[in-house]
């Protein structure tokens, strides 16, 4: 048995095992990788670690540290009230607005990951406080940080475009970034509705949310608020509920709200702006900022940080980087390219364009997409100069296919947001994220072929 086939049927072995057993998977996926790079590939113990996403490490790192101070001392408390009073703590906004300010830093030239590290933490403080379906949250950050990402002035956009201008093919950048928007925003409404959306918005319409309801049971009607995959949709008093929930909320004093003192607070939204703005403005590596600023605060307010270690995203932190690092072993052992390359020898352009677009959603669930478009749009480039697809269709089909899925927990934009989740709410956040992530991997890639390619 070939190593491409082992290392297929291990990866396969070991989501099996991560379901059925208490374990996380991404220890399991070390594990894999020592035993299969040892034993099938041959390869020594430093080639195997070259794998590990030191990058992704210290972003996650950076950032779930960082945030856990500014909770801690209270800053995400007092941030997140005045978000909910800007939105006047219509429930209904607040998905539509996190869509929207995440699409921002993409659709300027940001990378998504910086983006969702500041916006992630704030939005899921916020679905946690006001009783908002989590799951609903965190996958509007993830479709809106998507809408933009294939914008001219983005890094994915400028690879596909460029990839097509080197070869020869003339490749639209607006039409690429406005198909890939379009998508997404189609997405978000799909969104919407799935997680609960459709019950608060039937609440607001009828006024029922003028009932009251207290903290406890709107937390438990925010449980209820489940993707369809899991149950039906939530009735109309739920929503109502939580309609009700927010409102009362966001009129409510901020008096509760723990107070470590003006100058910590101060400083802490100061460091958070910082890195927002070396990240964003300046393109400096955001793990690092936040990590700098993170220990920056600990030693000017030790006692205000107290405990914040311990809430620093561990497990998602060993998720990603062991199943990123198995992943590497795959690619340099060949067996994408391998796929990859038996896919485009087929003779049907149409059946080929497809099974190029399921591998990117595939591989791109695991890995970088940046990296998955870098590869997988020059194993197209035989197939679109042969003029029988149309180019700009294959290739916004290949990068929506290869973005789509970034939802899942194994991503940069998915772990930053676990990460970002109170623990109370992350396994149904974690889930959630995965069983979307891995639900686009088979639609995206049709959906885009049919719509992009086929018509």
């Amino acid at each position: 048995m070939s190593v491409h086939v082992i290392s297929v049927v291990v990866l396969l072995a070991l989501f099996v095992i991560a379901t059925v057993r208490p374990i996380n998977l991404g220890a399991l996926a070390l594990v894999a990788t020592f035993g299969v790079g040892v034993l099938v590939a041959g390869q020594d113990l430093k080639t195997l670690l070259s794998g590990f996403p030191t990058d992704v490490f210290v972003l996650l790192l950076g950032v779930t540290y960082l945030f856990a101070i500014a909770t801690v001392n209270g800053t995400v408390e007092r941030i997140v009230d005045w978000a909910a009073t800007l939105l006047r703590g219509n429930p209904i906004a607040i998905p539509w607005a996190v869509f929207v300010l995440a699409a921002i830093p993409t659709t300027i030239g940001a990378a998504g990951p910086a983006g969702i590290a500041m916006l992630a933490p704030i939005a899921m403080r916020m679905a946690q406080k006001y009783g908002l379906n989590p799951r609903l949250i965190a996958v509007m950050l993830v479709q809106g940080s998507n809408a933009g990402n294939l914008s001219p002035l983005n890094v994915l956009g400028v690879i596909v475009g460029g990839t097509a201008a080197r070869s020869g093919l003339d490749v639209s950048p607006t039409t690429l970034w406005l198909a890939n928007l379009a998508f997404n925003a189609v997405l978000a409404v799909a969104t919407f509705v799935v997680f609960g959306g459709v019950a608060i918005l039937r609440a607001a319409r009828t006024r029922t949310a003028e009932s009251p309801a207290d903290v406890d049971s709107v937390q438990a009607v925010a449980e209820t608020q489940t993707p369809a995959a899991d149950s039906a949709a939530a009735p109309a008093p739920a929503g109502a509920a939580v309609t009700a929930a927010v409102r009362d909320r966001a009129d409510a004093p901020t008096d509760d709200v723990p107070d470590a003192g003006r100058a910590v607070f101060i400083t802490t939204l100061v460091a958070i702006l910082a890195v927002a703005v070396g990240a964003l403005a300046f393109k400096l590596d955001i793990g690092v900022l936040a990590v700098t600023a993170a220990v920056a605060l600990q030693l000017l307010f030790p006692e205000s940080s107290a405990g914040a270690v311990t809430k620093i995203g561990w497990g998602t932190i060993l998720l990603i980087g062991g199943v990123v690092t198995y992943v590497a072993l795959m690619q340099r052992t060949g067996t994408v390219d391998v796929i990859g390359k038996g896919v485009a020898g087929i003779s049907s352009p149409l059946i080929a364009a497809l099974l190029l677009c399921l591998i990117a959603g595939l591989v791109s669930a695991f890995a970088s997409s940046i990296g998955v478009l870098g590869a997988t749009i020059p194993l197209a480039l035989p197939l679109l100069a042969t003029g029988s697809v149309p180019v700009t269709g294959l290739l916004i089909a290949l990068a929506i296919s290869a973005t789509a899925v970034d939802a899942t927990p194994f991503s940069s934009i998915g772990a930053l947001t676990v990460a970002s989740t109170p623990e109370e709410s992350r396994q149904r956040v974690y889930s959630g994220l995965l069983r979307w992530g891995f639900a686009m991997v088979p639609i995206a890639p049709l959906v885009t072929w049919f719509v992009f390619v086929v018509i």
